[in-house]
């Protein structure tokens, strides 16, 4: 299966040759631009809405373990693990992709109306709807596929790197991400343990 990262370069490939055919000049061109773009921007809010809806509906109690990933910057700062319910992290997940479009927004909004640049609004009409179905809430909320394996929770965040290379670099990463999780519970076992010797001491 094709990964978003790489659909999506297909898809500004794709966009890159039809703007060279579109006269990104004309005033009425500009328009449907920008009607496409609110329609896209309204339809991939709308689908985020509905997810969200189906989640309060599923009210998934199960706890999700998260566990920080090590700062590079500040390696002695110890990571920290946060226990929620599958509800709130899959809330949180989809509040997060829709602060996304918002600030995406806002970044169109600069560059067409301030700077005047009409082929970027172009390039982004159909990647909010296509971000918000690729999204892993929407593949087990709207698709109803099983939380397992890429969509097990909490959600691995996979880059562009790892999407050219395939399941290899993913699989090095998720290996990594199971080293931390069974490296925190060795060592709040190992501080329990710690703490009984001391007592009895």
């Amino acid at each position: 299966m094709i990964s978003p990262q790489v659909s999506n370069i297909a898809v500004m490939l794709l966009m890159m040759q039809a703007s060279r055919r579109i006269d990104m000049e004309n005033e009425q061109t500009i328009l449907y631009i920008r009607i496409a773009y609110v329609v896209s921007i309204a339809t991939s809010y709308l689908i985020y809405m509905l997810i969200k809806r189906k989640i309060v509906l599923a009210n998934d109690e199960t706890p999700v373990k998260i566990v920080s990933a090590k700062n590079p910057m500040k390696p002695q700062e110890p990571q920290t693990t946060e226990i929620i319910s599958t509800k709130d992290y899959d809330l949180r997940e989809v509040d997060s992709a829709m602060k996304s479009i918002l600030s995406g927004m806002a970044m169109m909004a600069f560059m067409h109306l301030y700077m005047k640049y009409t082929n970027p609004l172009f390039m982004q009409t159909i990647n909010p709807i296509k971000g918000a179905l690729e999204h892993n809430e929407a593949k087990i909320h709207l698709f109803g596929n099983k939380a397992e394996g890429d969509l097990k929770r909490p959600f691995k965040t996979v880059g562009l790197l790892d999407g050219l290379m395939g399941n290899t670099a993913a699989a090095k990463k998720e290996e990594t991400e199971d080293q931390i999780v069974e490296a925190a519970s060795t060592s709040a076992t190992t501080t329990g343990t710690s703490n009984r010797i001391e007592e009895l001491n």
